[in-house]
């Protein structure tokens, strides 16, 4: 009779979620820092997505193949984020059992609770993004959609008010699950300075706020005519 694969251990399970977790941050500030060229025009969004999606670390690589090993790379840290989160969680019922832990009070208390329904939530914003964006499929994406347009693209996009609302929503979601995130990150990686754990706790709440505010600007800047 064979024995049954070992289990990963926890510290494992954590060690991947603070690494893919750093990974999916950094993709969500470089991401940032991209769609903020929205604000220059046309050609310099467009200009950028030209290089991003065809010259990247070309002729290193043949042209076009950045994107799309880019994608398998953020494929891969998604679902192993996911699946390390989803086992920690059930592992963290079955030691609780029936009895809830009291005392836990505050907005990191809500943010720790509320882990997986926000991300939940951010992954269905991402396939829903990916097909508005840059697949342009319907009915996600609009009938004006256009390949190669990024920027024309954002801004149909935007300019229906219910994505918008949504995409307002999704950015609120993934502001409380990235600052926890972050500050996790300093604990599951082994820091107990209490120094050390507060500057994580503050590194944290910079960014993100600053990745709230800097996406929250493009779809206002798009419905009251800013950017159009």
């Amino acid at each position: 009779m064979t024995s049954p694969p070992p289990r990963p251990a926890t510290w494992v399970l954590k060690a991947v979620m603070a690494v893919t977790g750093t990974v999916l941050v950094v993709f969500a500030v470089v991401h940032l820092v991209g769609n903020l060229k929205i604000f220059l025009g046309p050609e310099q969004l467009d200009g950028y997505a030209h290089w991003l999606h065809e010259d990247l670390l070309a002729p290193l690589v043949p042209h076009g193949w950045f994107i799309w090993i880019f994608r398998a790379v953020m494929l891969a840290a998604l679902l192993a984020h996911v699946a390390a989160g989803v086992v920690l969680r059930r592992r963290a019922r079955v030691a609780r059992g029936p009895h809830r832990r009291q005392g836990l009070r505050g907005l990191r208390s809500f943010q720790a609770r509320s882990m997986l329904v926000t991300g939940t939530v951010l992954l269905l914003f991402v396939v829903f993004h990916v097909l508005d964006i840059t697949t342009g499929t319907r009915p996600a994406a609009t009938d004006a959609f256009v390949p190669g347009e990024a920027y024309a693209n954002i801004v149909s996009s935007f300019q229906r008010p219910a994505v918008a609302a949504f995409y307002v929503l999704a950015i609120g979601v993934l502001t409380l699950h990235l600052a926890h995130g972050l500050w996790s990150v300093v604990n599951d990686l082994g820091a107990t300075g209490r120094r050390l754990r507060a500057t994580g706790a503050a590194v944290a709440g910079v960014v993100g706020l600053l990745v709230l505010v800097g996406n929250l600007l493009i779809p206002v800047a798009v419905l009251t005519g800013v950017v159009a």
